[in-house]
């Protein structure tokens, strides 16, 4: 009798506990989402603000030269001629 009355109280409590997970975790999530869309709305608005500061009509150029690519001759070591003995 205490088993039966131990899997029907479980099996309430666990259906409980599953009626109140769908009520609360959809507001929770909701929550959640807009939160994030709101950051990232923040940054990218941030980030539109930096991006056009500059006033209409100026322009800027922004130009690297070229590196000049140095040789790794010193690390190869010596060239030794090479002989094929027969």
């Amino acid at each position: 009798m205490g088993l039966i009355k131990f899997i029907l109280i479980s099996i309430l409590v666990i259906y409980i506990i599953r009626i109140i997970f769908r009520l609360i975790f959809p507001v929770v999530l909701k929550s959640m989402f807009s939160k994030v869309q709101q950051q990232a709305a923040n940054q990218s608005g941030q980030y539109n603000n930096q991006r056009y500061s500059r006033p209409e009509g100026d322009i800027s150029i922004e130009y690297m030269p070229p590196r000049e690519k140095k040789g790794n001759s010193d690390k190869l070591g010596d060239f030794v001629d090479y002989e094929e003995v027969k």
